[in-house]
């Protein structure tokens, strides 16, 4: 068994890295923490600055004023299948479409990557897109919120360029074995893709879960609204009610 020796610019290395991260996990942290302590403390002592990290004056009036919402269990449901059936779609679809362009052998591919990537820089805008969406027939579908966002040109990319990465002579040794492209894909670049995978799962589910200008402006009916519409209603809501006050 051989033991490999940390030099001592590795070890400066190592220790850089570690603060970097440390303080990485402490900028992602604090907020967090903060507006949890900030959801169950007095809304006076919140809106003065007064709470930071711990909750000062114990207060739930929030958490109740939420779940008294009758939609809320039904933006719960929503979410959660747009999330996982979204998800699962965007997978569906930009896997497949990013491996195959990443082949050379692909007739076209740069136009279509052109096509691809001037839409992350100019799009028809959000009437024609809305006249879009009736026209086929989508408005107050659950649908509507899979369809409309179904590929990421950015994460398109991402996908093509690790597909790209990985080396030929597995897939040639696949073909040589009577696999077709399709088993290839499914049996070979899947598998060696989990860590890709699991990046795309998180930016999608993410997107998906975070998701309510489309359904702001695609839904009017209430049985399929999302969990953040009913929550931007019920701070919409409660902003009109104090300001009455």
């Amino acid at each position: 068994m051989f033991v490999i020796k940390e030099s001592f610019g590795d070890k400066i290395f190592n220790v850089i890295n570690l603060i970097i991260l440390t303080l990485v996990l402490i900028a992602v942290l604090v907020p967090l923490i903060h507006i949890g302590s900030a959801s169950v403390s007095d809304p006076d002592l919140v809106s003065t600055g007064k709470v930071f990290i711990i909750p000062k004056g114990l207060n739930i009036e929030g958490y109740k004023k939420v779940f008294q919402s009758k939609d809320i269990m039904v933006g719960y449901r929503n979410t959660i299948f747009y999330t996982v059936v979204g998800t699962l779609a965007n997978l569906a679809v930009t896997l497949p479409a990013a491996y195959a362009l990443s082949k050379k052998r692909l007739i076209g591919r740069n136009a279509i990557m052109f096509f691809m990537a001037f839409t992350m820089y100019f799009s028809g805008g959000m009437i024609p897109t809305y006249l879009l969406i009736r026209v086929l027939k989508l408005l107050n579908t659950y649908a509507v919120l899979i369809v409309s966002g179904l590929v990421s040109t950015y994460n398109l990319i991402i996908c093509r360029t690790f597909f790209a990465s990985i080396p030929p002579d597995l897939e040639e040794a696949a073909m040589i074995d009577g696999c077709s492209t399709t088993r290839t894909f499914l049996t070979i670049v899947l598998p060696l893709s989990k860590a890709l995978m699991g990046v795309m799962v998180l930016y999608y589910g993410v997107g998906h879960w975070n998701s309510y200008f489309n359904a702001l402006i695609y839904l009017t009916d209430r049985t399929k609204i999302p969990l953040q519409l009913v929550l931007r209603e019920i701070l919409v809501e409660q902003h009109i009610a104090s300001s009455l006050l």
